[in-house]
């Protein structure tokens, strides 16, 4: 029993890996379910993620790291993995119809879901660079069999393929980075790895400085930072679209957190060096996500292109390299998350007698047909677009502040320059759907999807009116994270 004490930290974690082997076993069993319409392993999945959540929820509240200091539980891994539990389980439930209407809604992509969940977990609490490339891995096979799970359509098979080459290349980079910076600095630990850099010049850091850009080259893949964005909308247009919107929300999160973690932890002492390559990273994903959204006519590539931009957005916070500025980015990925499901929500519900329809000249006159899910598509993107009071201002506006307060006047410029220019993608949407003639008609939006939709159409109306349970949450992850930061460099 006092062993099991010992291990509380992880308990979420064990949870659900222990739920994803009963699905499978359950899988395996049940002889009374048509194939790829198990709504039983749906439900329990979502089950699962509920559970976990509770568990982080009831949690002890302190500090507490496990196998020397590989896991780390403290106030920024709660805040993280309450979010990514929140979005798989948002997103499931949202797309529990669409599996199962295409025949996909089996034990192995449920159990897939939940193992990816649990790399994502381990990634947030990851204290070293073994438990960095683990947590990264798990989650990383489990997405690409994922991507490719229709085996029915070639798209699928290709985007899976894609996100599989482009993905090993981008771990085994990240893996030769690591072997340098364990060279350079005889420890994998970022504690240790902090306090070596912490005493040397940047000039006797050069190894440890390579191979740190080699290990942010494998992690910018990951959140698809420009320029290791070639990926994402492939996979985005490729992935059936319940897949595309676990991609667009979950992972991304994971891996940010993941990337602020190992920075700040792990190399406050080159904080010059790395800010630097953040600034690059932040100004190209902007730029490009600004301008390449511009002609896209398919819905999904736009908001693959969309949230390349939002990277950038977010990024700013991390260049900061400050307690507010990673305050700002955790209230961007919050706010961002929320709009990217809701908007895949609608995406979902985009469908006619003749099956899914995702180009974007479709939603023509959609206000005359469905003017519920034209509205709260028409929130949500005046949100990205960052226009108030609508949540996604309060995201920018915290961004473009910390960077302000930091000094990064032209950072800041270049975002509100490149949420000028995107702002037109989002807004021709919007025209589209309000005053163009009606095109096609889509049927009726399912109940769970509709109810997932009017919650991020609330959340993004409403988020003026009480903001501050998020803020506070995220100033409390913030803080947890530089306290720690703080601690080691002395």
């Amino acid at each position: 029993m006092q062993a099991f004490v010992g291990y509380a930290p992880m308990l979420p974690e064990i949870v659900i890996a222990i739920g994803a082997m009963a699905i499978l076993m359950l899988g395996v069993f049940r002889r009374d379910v048509t194939p790829g319409e198990d709504f039983g392993s749906g439900w329990l999945t979502v089950m699962v993620l509920v559970i976990g959540g509770a568990l982080i929820l009831n949690g002890d509240g302190a500090r507490e790291a496990l196998f020397d200091g590989s896991f780390i539980s403290d106030a920024f891994s709660r805040f993280s993995k309450l979010l990514i539990l929140g979005a798989a389980a948002l997103v499931l439930v949202m797309s529990l119809d669409t599996l199962s209407r295409e025949k996909l809604l089996s034990p192995e992509i449920c159990v897939l879901m939940l193992l990816a969940v649990v790399g994502m977990m381990l990634m947030v609490s990851a204290g070293n660079l073994i438990a960095l490339f683990l947590g990264l891995e798990l989650q990383s096979l489990a997405l690409y069999v994922i991507a490719a799970i229709d085996r029915s359509k070639v798209r699928s098979s290709e985007a899976g393929l894609k996100y599989f080459v482009l993905g090993s290349l981008s771990s085994g980079m990240l893996l030769y980075g690591a072997s340098l910076i364990y060279g350079f600095t005889g420890s994998i630990d970022f504690s240790v790895i902090a306090t070596v850099a912490q005493g040397q010049p940047a000039t006797q850091n050069i190894g440890l400085i390579i191979g740190l850009v080699f290990l942010l080259v494998g992690l910018a893949f990951k959140i698809s930072a420009v320029p290791f964005h070639m990926w994402t909308p492939d996979v985005y247009e490729g992935a059936p679209t319940p897949v595309t919107a676990f991609f667009a929300a979950a992972p991304k999160l994971a891996a940010f957190s993941l990337l602020v973690r190992t920075l700040l932890m792990g190399f406050p002492g080159i904080a010059t060096q790395w800010q630097q390559i953040i600034v690059f990273l932040s100004i190209a994903s902007m730029v490009l996500g600004a301008f390449a959204a511009i002609g896209q006519k398919n819905i999904k590539r736009l908001m693959a292109y969309s949230s390349i931009g939002h990277v950038g957005y977010a990024l700013i916070g991390l260049a900061t390299n400050s307690e507010a500025g990673t305050q700002a980015l955790l209230i961007y990925l919050a706010i961002y998350i929320v709009m990217t499901i809701g908007a895949f929500a609608c995406i979902l519900s985009m469908r006619t007698a003749d099956g899914p329809v995702e180009d974007i000249d479709s939603l023509a006159g959609l206000a005359n047909k469905n003017l519920g899910m034209a509205f709260v598509l028409a929130m949500i993107f005046f949100s990205m677009a960052g226009i108030p009071p609508l949540a996604g201002f309060f995201a920018k506006l915290y961004v473009f502040g910390a960077a302000m307060k930091s000094g990064l006047y032209t950072l800041a410029i270049i975002g509100v320059l490149s949420s000028v220019v995107g702002a037109y993608y989002y807004l021709r949407v919007v025209k589209v759907m309000f005053f163009d003639e009606s095109k096609v008609t889509f049927l009726p939006v399912v109940r769970s999807t509709g109810v997932v939709m009017t919650l991020a159409g609330a959340f993004v109306l409403l988020f003026v009116v009480m903001p501050s349970p998020l803020v506070d949450a995220a100033l409390e992850a913030a803080r947890s994270l530089h306290v720690a930061t703080a601690a080691a460099a002395r």
